[in-house]
C-alpha cells in the first residue's frame, strides 16, 4: 500500500485551501473539473428518481434503460452499433481503468501507458505488480505519439496498451492518421488488449475526433472508458461506463459485484436524462472552454520563459517552462506561495512531464487572464532580482 501513488492535484488543492484560510487570494487552476453546474434537467431527473422510490440495488452492470441510452449515444457520436450488454456502468471513470489494469496486470507483465499522462494509470499498473512502460508524447507532435515508436515498445510480455485522447494533462488529440498506423500495426500483436480513455471525447475544438470504436478489427480486445463527469459537469455524481469486448464483460461484471455491487440508482436515472436530453448545455460549455482557450493560451505565450501549444481538446494548457530555468515542482510551489496561482507540475504526470506545468482553464475568463497577469508580474520580479 505504501507504494501506491496518488494524484498531486488534491495535494496542491489542499495547500491552496490552507492559504485561503489564512486570508490569501488564491486562483485555483489545478483541479480538472468543469466549473459549470450540472444542467438542471439532469438534476431534476436524479431528484425525481429519489422521489419515485428508486432507493435500492440495481443490476450490477447498470439499469437497462441507461445502458440502452449509452448504446444510442455511441451511435449518435461514432456511428457504431454496440450492444447494451457490453456496457458496464460504474461509479466514475477511474473504475474502468482500475478493472482493466488489474485484469491484465501481474508480476512479469508489461502495460504501456501515455507519458506525460493521467497519474492513476501508472499508479495502478505498479499496484497490480506489472511493469509500467511509458509511451512518450511529444510536444512537437501536439502531444501525440509516434505509432511506430509505440509498436516498438511492445514485447512478448505486453498485456495492455492504454491510450488517452483528448488527453489529460496536455489537451493533445491523436490524429486519425496516427491511429490508423497504430491499429494496422497491432494486427501483428493479437495478444495485446487496448484501453482507450475517451472521457474528454466531446471536448474537441479543432477538426474531428476519432474514437477507437471505429476500428472493428480491434473490437474483440478493446475497452472504452467514458462517462458523464466532464461532458455533463457531473464529477460529483460518480457515474462512468466501460464498453467491454464480449469475452471480458462477465469478468468485469464480477469485479463490479465484488467491489461496489452497483451504481446508486438515482445517479443512473440522471445519466439517462443527460444522454437523452437537450444538447444545448453541453454545447454552451464546450463553446465557453474554446473561448477561454483562445484567450488563455496567447496570454501564456506572452509571458517570459513560457511557450504553450494550442490544445486540441479537454480543458488543459500544458506550457513549456524550460526557459524559466526552474524545474516544474519548484515553479509550481513558488507560483502558489508567491503569486497566488495554483497549477500542477508536469512531473505529477510522469517523468516526461519535467519542464512543463498544467493549468486547467475550467475557470472564468477574467480569472484566467488575472492568473496570467500574476504569473507575468512574478516572472518579471524574479528576472529583475536575478539581474540585480
Amino acid at each position: 500500500m505504501h507504494g501506491l501513488g496518488t494524484e498531486a492535484a488534491f495535494e496542491v488543492l489542499a495547500r491552496a485551501n490552507a492559504l485561503r484560510r489564512q486570508g490569501r487570494d488564491i486562483i485555483n487552476l489545478c483541479i480538472g473539473q468543469p466549473d459549470f453546474p450540472t444542467p438542471g434537467h439532469i438534476v431534476e431527473a436524479g431528484r425525481k428518481a429519489l422521489a419515485d422510490g428508486h432507493h435500492g440495488y440495481t443490476e450490477a452492470n447498470g439499469i437497462l434503460p441507461l445502458r440502452e441510452a449509452v448504446a444510442a449515444d455511441i451511435v449518435r457520436r461514432h456511428g457504431v452499433d454496440v450492444s447494451p450488454e457490453r456496457v458496464l456502468v460504474v461509479p466514475g471513470g477511474k473504475v474502468t481503468m482500475f478493472f482493466a489494469i488489474m485484469m491484465f496486470g501481474e508480476p512479469g507483465a508489461e502495460i504501456i501507458h501515455p507519458c506525460p499522462g493521467f497519474p492513476v494509470y501508472e499508479n495502478v499498473i505498479r499496484f497490480s505488480g506489472a511493469t509500467a512502460v511509458p509511451m512518450p508524447l511529444y510536444e512537437s507532435k501536439g502531444f501525440s505519439f509516434s505509432a511506430e515508436e509505440v509498436l516498438g515498445l511492445i514485447t512478448p510480455r505486453t498485456r495492455l496498451l492504454i491510450l488517452n485522447s483528448p488527453a489529460n494533462p496536455t489537451g493533445g488529440v491523436v490524429p486519425k492518421e496516427e491511429l490508423d498506423k497504430l491499429v494496422a500495426g497491432l494486427a501483428r500483436h493479437p495478444g495485446v488488449a487496448i484501453m482507450s480513455d475517451e472521457i474528454y471525447g466531446e471536448m474537441i475544438y479543432d477538426g474531428t475526433y476519432t474514437s477507437l470504436l471505429r476500428y472493428p478489427e480491434i473490437a474483440d480486445r478493446l475497452i472504452i472508458l467514458d462517462g458523464w463527469s466532464k461532458t455533463y459537469a457531473m464529477t460529483g455524481w460518480r457515474l462512468g461506463y466501460g464498453v467491454w469486448p464480449e469475452s471480458l464483460v462477465r469478468p468485469a461484471e464480477r469485479l463490479a459485484i465484488n467491489s461496489h455491487s452497483c451504481v446508486n440508482a438515482s445517479a443512473q436515472y440522471a445519466g439517462i436524462a443527460a444522454l437523452t436530453g437537450p444538447r444545448e448545455p453541453v454545447n454552451r460549455m464546450v463553446k465557453a472552454f474554446a473561448e477561454r482557450r483562445d484567450a488563455f493560451i496567447p496570454a501564456l505565450n506572452a509571458l517570459p520563459g513560457l511557450s504553450c501549444r494550442m490544445p486540441g481538446g479537454a480543458f488543459y494548457a500544458f506550457p513549456n517552462i524550460a526557459r524559466t530555468g526552474l524545474d516544474a515542482r519548484t515553479l509550481q510551489a513558488r507560483l502558489l506561495e508567491e503569486a497566488g496561482v495554483a497549477a500542477l507540475a508536469g512531473t505529477s504526470f510522469g517523468d516526461m512531464g519535467e519542464g512543463y506545468l498544467r493549468f486547467s482553464y475550467a475557470a472564468g475568463l477574467d480569472t484566467l487572464l488575472e492568473a496570467a497577469k500574476r504569473i507575468g508580474a512574478w516572472l518579471e520580479r524574479r528576472n529583475a532580482s536575478e539581474e540585480a
